[in-house]
């Protein structure tokens, strides 16, 4: 099995997704983190509470039975952001702002993107995430940045969307990323998304606990900065 378990109780698992795996697919033969879970649970229920994006690395959590699922989305739901995740990104540049908040529109286009639209376009979406640059250095002739990223909305490819619009689009993403990063991600090297969902924490659906969860980036160009990633 691909999917590393993080955590596991009567109500909930807690897993690391590896980058290059489906949260779920439709398409047949084509593994995914779901048929893997399901498998591995010998259950045919699982309540898919969030998702991460298949080139994606990170933590998700899903819940074992329909009482679980029901309290984790409603957690999800909440402005009160009772369902924290935080993630790590690498960017070709230097923003001007080491802190910033991006506020934006995003509805997914005929092309499977996510689009940044004005505000009344039929569709779109409130989109909301906060970065802060941790480290900043120069590889070759290439400058790039690790961002730690929070997200108060879930919408469809919303970080990819979000940083690439606002400038900063993330190493290896060749769906949004323009002509100078993906230039730089070829000459070193990144050939998958530079992103990890590297925190998570909520409140667990039946004890009430809170609980928190963290992974490290596995290597990659995150091998490449000093900073001390944190379990």
């Amino acid at each position: 099995m691909k999917t590393q378990i993080v955590y596991e109780d009567n109500d909930i698992v807690v897993i690391n997704k590896p980058a290059g795996l489906a949260t779920q697919t439709a398409r047949v033969g084509q593994p995914d983190v779901v048929s893997e879970l399901k498998n591995y649970l010998r259950s045919p229920y699982l309540g898919i509470i969030h998702r991460l994006d298949q080139p994606v690395e990170g933590l998700l959590v899903f819940a074992k039975n329909k009482r679980a699922a029901a309290a984790l989305s409603t957690q999800l739901q909440s402005t009160e952001g009772v369902l924290n995740k935080q993630y790590y990104a690498v960017f070709c540049g230097k923003p001007a702002a080491e802190k910033g908040r991006l506020v934006d529109y995003l509805r997914k286009d005929a092309s499977g993107k996510a689009a940044v639209v004005p505000a009344d376009t039929p569709g779109a979406g409130k989109a909301l995430l906060s970065y802060h640059v941790l480290q900043t250095l120069t590889v070759g002739d290439d400058e790039i940045s690790l961002a730690d990223i929070q997200i108060d909305t879930g919408r469809f490819h919303q970080i990819r969307a979000q940083m690439s619009h606002s400038g900063m689009a993330l190493l290896g993403d060749v769906k949004y990323g323009d002509g100078t990063t993906l230039e730089c991600s070829r000459r070193l090297g990144v050939k998958a998304v530079a992103l990890c969902a590297y925190k998570l924490e909520f409140c667990h659906p039946v004890t009430g606990k809170d609980l928190s969860f963290h992974i490290c980036p596995h290597g990659g160009i995150f091998s490449r900065f000093s900073l001390s990633f944190k379990e």
